[in-house]
Formats: C-alpha cells, sequence, structure tokens
C-alpha cells in the first residue's frame, strides 16, 4: 500500500512516503514551509494525489507523559481536513521522540546546518512512517 507520512509543525512540515510493499521509505523535499494550517492540508492533499497514496498517517506529538497538549490538538485539526479533502484514511501515530531520531541520523550522515534544516522534518516523516509500518508487520489486519 501507498502510503503518505506527515510530520507537521509550526515552521515546517515534512512528508515521506514508501513504496507499495511498504519496504522501503523515503523522505519527500520540499518540505512544507507554509504555516496555515488549510495551506498545509491543501499542500498534504495535492502530494497524496501525486504519489497515488491510499493511506496518510500524521504523526500526533504527545507530551512524553502520554496526554495531549495543544500541538496534538492542531495536528488533529489538520487530520480531520485532510481526511475530508482528500477523502482518504487518515491514521494518527505517537510521534514522541521522531525528531531527535532523526536528528541522530541526520548526525550518522553527517548532514549539518542549513541542509539539515531543509530535510529535518522529512526525515522525521520518515521516522514516523518506519515505525507505523513496523507496527502493521507485527499486527497485520488490524487498523
Amino acid at each position: 500500500m501507498k502510503i503518505l507520512a506527515v510530520d507537521y509543525g509550526d515552521s515546517r512540515t515534512g512528508l515521506a512516503t514508501c513504496d507499495r510493499t511498504e519496504f522501503l521509505t523515503s523522505p519527500i523535499t520540499p518540505q512544507i514551509t507554509v504555516k496555515a494550517r488549510d495551506k498545509v492540508a491543501a499542500r498534504v492533499c495535492e502530494v497524496a494525489k501525486e504519489i497515488e497514496a491510499e493511506l496518510i498517517v500524521i504523526g500526533l506529538p504527545l507530551n512524553m507523559d502520554g496526554t495531549e497538549g495543544e500541538r496534538a490538538r492542531k495536528s488533529r485539526k489538520l487530520a480531520k481536513t485532510v481526511e475530508i479533502w482528500s477523502g482518504l484514511p487518515v491514521r494518527m501515530w505517537d510521534e514522541r521522540q521522531t525528531t531527535c531520531a532523526a536528528a541522530d541520523l541526520l548526525d550518522e550522515s553527517g548532514t549539518f546546518g542549513a541542509k539539515r534544516k531543509s530535510i529535518l522534518d522529512s526525515v522525521s516523516a520518515t521516522v514516523i512512517l518506519d515505525d507505523y509500518l513496523a507496527w502493521r508487520k507485527e499486527h497485520p489486519g488490524e487498523v
């Protein structure tokens, strides 16, 4: 299944996708740099259509204790808009620690400075998608 992952942020929104076998994930660049939720939602829907996504996974930024704060509420609003506009199923996915994991990956590859900033959120979306795909493999048939 072709899946689009979204790491929604205040300044930038990262996107990632996987191949139809759900084996290989890759970031989509450039990142979305508009800030208005409706504009972000419109771009997410455009990309979903371009890549022929069948499902959209949006990161849910929970607090470390598992509660939801303002960022989680904003992400849920984005998810609802994307679901209505795209007509695709949208799944929220716990994204705690994904930016740290993405930063570690970029450290390992020697990516710093402006280049790092330009791809960090897309790499974070890749981490979200990798986590989701690992869960799907362990829970076949579950939604």
